[in-house]
């Protein structure tokens, strides 16, 4: 199958100027409908290869970009007669040391998510030995690319892409050459996968993979990325120049790939980006305001000293058949002027005609959502210290109990000190426990042991900044209440549990996490039930009067044309801010996911604050210490 024969995943508008990518792209408005339509394909190959009485060859990816993939070819199986007794499989990697049945395991993970669920013949399922020994391990590997060669290579390769830009495990610095081998896997990487084995130490070091000349030789290759933790490295990919520092821009050298991407994956390439870079553009006011805020940043100029040349020679001249330099200057000066309010919650008898919030009720009932027991005080602490102190009802609800990002030495660390003041009766109990903690166990009492430990720092931190006891809630969603890192689907149970709190409270505003860095995580599901709740009570007359607003996580800023309030803090309240942080302790120097970031939570939260009023500032607004940043989801 050719490129252009893949017009089945073409999407509406897709053709557009696309000068400075060099790899064929789609971009879907969500990671279900591409999964569906990548799975179809697949499922089209198989049959037409059983039509021919042929094997199908499938080079297989993990992690958490395929599944949705997977999840599709289960069902094709089972409601739709996809049989697949013809298909033969290569894994493009595995954790090395690694026994096939640790949880962890891309052997695991294949059998869990695909091949328990098919017909495939169990000798045709081929996964890189994590367990082999060192001494017969490069013959091993290069057994496994022989036996790729013994079946005519891949008819087809799924792909993922890791920040580093490695597909498989083909690191920065690996060879165009390179086949199947053992590799040192980079810290980027390691840590990406800390979360999952409850902490970097426990992450393997090495692991084994299929080379960048093995991928190459794929008759097909399809390679998917979800969410905005993959859009620099999507653009370095698409947009840059191939190098061994992002090995995925080999791909730009095989004539048969796609990459399938969703919105905030492909938000960084050029013709999402600047558009008008690339095409004639239709100036609507939001893409005005990114213009702007993109030629301000560019030029290092504020915004009321922008000029036409500017505007002519940065690829703008038709905004200007439009309006005035003069005049868009004015326009978007006072429209981001606008958004910064000291009155989160609306400011009394004041006119709101330009306010972010309105002023009536002067005393409104504010619900602040935070997936995780710290997302609030790190996103949000100062403008909950302002409700606060403006005499709003602040209650704050945390959907999950995060558990999960308490590392063992913590929770043996309370333990301990549990043990030295429990009664008798008490002290079996804490001592399994205490063993437990030490042989690194998981174990039910365990995960609530660590879901106390996190509901205990989050009455400490919002008690800091004067929330009453009594509104806040821990939900304690299903969904991920598993007792694994594994997550479960989000239900009706979930969406049940947010909306009652909602019809409980009735609140006036409502604030939630839009941080969406990964849309297969804990922070995307808590927010679709968050959504999913306010569309089964939308129509109800208190709903008429709420407004949401959407903050962002530790990991990412909204981009300021993207600000719809935003909230100044002072020197003091920054400090404030950063105590009420630091009660979660279990999320300072141990923290199980930091990701590549070394700066704790606080630090990075701080940082991010100043850095967007230094932005406003730049662009010739007044000189804050920092700003707390608001998207308005309009439901």
């Amino acid at each position: 199958m050719t490129k252009n024969q893949n017009i089945s995943f073409q999407k509406a508008g897709q053709f557009e100027d696309t000068r400075f990518e060099k790899i064929h792209n789609i971009t879907f408005d969500n990671s279900k409908i591409a999964s569906k339509l990548v799975a179809q394909e697949i499922a089209e190959l198989i049959r037409a290869k059983q039509k021919k009485n042929e094997t199908c060859i499938l080079g297989l990816a993990t992690g958490s970009s395929p599944i949705l993939v997977y999840a599709e070819l289960v069902r094709l199986h089972q409601e739709e007669n996809l049989s697949f007794k013809n298909v033969v499989t290569f894994n493009l990697d595995e954790y090395y040391s690694m026994p096939k049945n640790h949880i962890q395991s891309y052997h695991y993970f294949m059998h869990l998510h695909l091949f328990q669920f098919v017909d495939i013949k169990p000798e045709n399922v081929h996964i890189p030995d994590g367990m082999i020994t060192k001494e017969n391990l490069r013959n091993y590997c290069l057994n496994y690319e022989q036996l790729i060669e013994s079946f005519g290579g891949l008819d087809y390769q799924l792909l993922g892409i890791g920040r580093t830009g490695h597909i498989g495990f083909n690191e920065p610095g690996s060879h165009i050459n390179s086949i199947t081998r053992s590799i040192t896997l980079d810290f980027l990487t390691r840590s990406d996968a800390a979360a999952d084995f409850y902490g970097i130490d426990a992450v393997p070091k090495k692991a084994i993979t299929m080379g960048i000349a093995s991928v190459l030789k794929s008759k097909r290759v399809v390679l998917l990325a979800w969410g905005g933790k993959k859009a620099a490295i999507i653009e370095k990919t698409i947009e840059g120049i191939i190098t061994s520092d992002v090995p995925a821009t080999y791909l730009q050298k095989h004539d048969n790939t796609t990459f399938i991407l969703d919105d905030e994956a492909a938000s960084l390439l050029t013709r999402n980006k600047t558009p008008w870079l690339v095409r004639t553009c239709e100036w609507t006011p939001k893409l005005i305001q990114k213009s702007v805020v993109w030629l301000s940043k560019k030029t290092n100029k504020s915004i009321l000293k922008l000029t036409d040349n500017d505007y002519n020679t940065n690829g703008m001249s038709s905004l200007l058949a439009q309006s005035s330099a003069y005049d868009i200057n004015i326009a978007m000066f006072n429209h981001f002027q606008h958004t910064i309010t000291g009155w989160p919650g609306g400011k009394p008898n004041a006119d709101d005609t330009y306010r972010p919030e309105r002023e009536h009720p002067h005393r409104k009932r504010v619900l602040v959502f935070s997936p995780h027991p710290d997302d609030d005080v790190i996103s949000m602490g100062g403008t909950i210290d302002r409700l606060i102190s403006q005499g709003h009802e602040v209650h704050i609800a945390y959907q999950t109990s995060g558990s999960t990002a308490v590392s063992n030495i913590d929770a043996l660390k309370f333990t301990e000190v549990a043990v030295s003041f429990c009664p008798k009766k008490m002290k079996s109990f804490y001592t399994t426990l205490l063993a437990d903690l030490k042989g690194d166990k998981n174990s039910i009492d365990i995960w609530n042991l660590k879901r106390n430990i996190r509901q205990k720092e989050a009455l400490a931190a919002v008690r800091h900044l004067s929330v009453e006891d009594k509104n806040v809630y821990f939900l304690n969603l299903p969904f991920y209440e598993t007792g694994s890192t594994k997550k479960s689907p989000l239900t009706k149970n979930d969406i049940t549990l947010v909306r009652e709190l909602i019809e409980t409270i009735k609140p006036h505003q409502i604030y939630a996490a839009g941080d969406l860095a990964d849309p297969h995580g804990t922070h995307k599901i808590c927010l679709d039930a968050i959504y999913k709740a306010i569309d089964d009570i939308k129509e109800k007359a208190y709903m008429k009067d709420c407004r949401v607003w959407l903050y962002r996580g530790a990991w990412q800023e909204w981009n300021i044309d993207e600000i719809d309030m935003a909230v100044p803090m002072s020197p003091d309240q920054v400090l404030k801010k950063r105590n009420s942080i630091f009660h979660h302790q279990t999320q300072k120097d141990l923290v199980v996911y930091r990701g590549n970031d070394i700066r704790e939570f606080w630090m990075r939260a701080e940082d991010r604050n100043k850095e967007t009023a230094q932005a406003y500032h730049k662009m010739g607004f007044a000189d804050y210490e920092a700003f707390e940043a608001f998207k308005q989801y309009h439901f």
